[in-house]
């Protein structure tokens, strides 16, 4: 199945998404305050307004030109470890995905989104990072079936749950050692945040 996506579907989307993570922004910061240089909540939030700024831009571009266009945003506006590592998903995604995307389509593009995400973070699954939220939620979307949009918002909140007791081996949180322990990780909580707002906004 195609997900057919137009004009209306796409502001929907990116509505969702920025609104989502610009909602959020003081528990963002909260949680990188705790283990990271605090700014998390306040970077992701003005790369969201950003986005929004170009809204009927947007959602007007094709897929796969929308999604490029975001990741370009986020690096240029985001800063931090968070605006190369968010940049790099969706500007994948733009050049993995067609613009009609089937479910075979988005989670190949999700994979090679992820490997980017990997390499250009030179982390893996289980440092503690946005990637032990990608990567279980990666597998859930490859599994399909029934269900699906609220399996994926579980998995993600149970990956970004999962973040708390583990000890941070990549970015800042890992000058902290076992300091980092006992908190979740910041960008797995707003990796949760987009994906639940995704998986709501295609519900409607």
């Amino acid at each position: 199945m195609h997900t057919d996506m137009n004009a209306a579907l796409q502001r929907k989307l990116i509505e969702a998404v920025t609104g989502t993570v610009i909602a959020h922004t003081d528990e963002l910061t909260v949680l990188d305050q705790a283990i990271g240089d605090g700014d998390h909540g306040l970077n992701m939030r003005r790369g969201a307004s950003a986005v929004v700024n170009q809204l009927d831009d947007l959602a007007a571009k094709p897929l796969p030109e929308a999604l490029k266009t975001v990741g370009l945003t986020l690096v240029m506006k985001v800063g931090g470890a968070s605006g190369p590592l968010y940049g790099t998903l969706f500007t994948t995604l733009g050049k993995e995905l067609p613009a009609s995307p089937s479910h075979d389509d988005v989670v190949r593009a999700m994979g090679s989104a992820i490997a980017a995400v990997k390499k250009i973070g030179r982390s893996d699954v289980g440092q503690k990072t946005m990637l032990d939220v990608l990567s279980p939620v990666h597998a859930e979307l490859a599994t399909g079936g029934a269900g699906l949009h609220d399996r994926l918002r579980q998995r993600a909140a149970a990956a970004a749950d999962d973040t708390v007791p583990m000890k941070a081996i990549k970015g800042r949180a890992s000058f902290l050692g076992e300091r980092s322990i006992g908190h979740m990780d910041p960008g797995a909580r707003s990796s949760s945040l987009i994906i639940a707002a995704i998986c709501t906004a295609m519900e409607e």
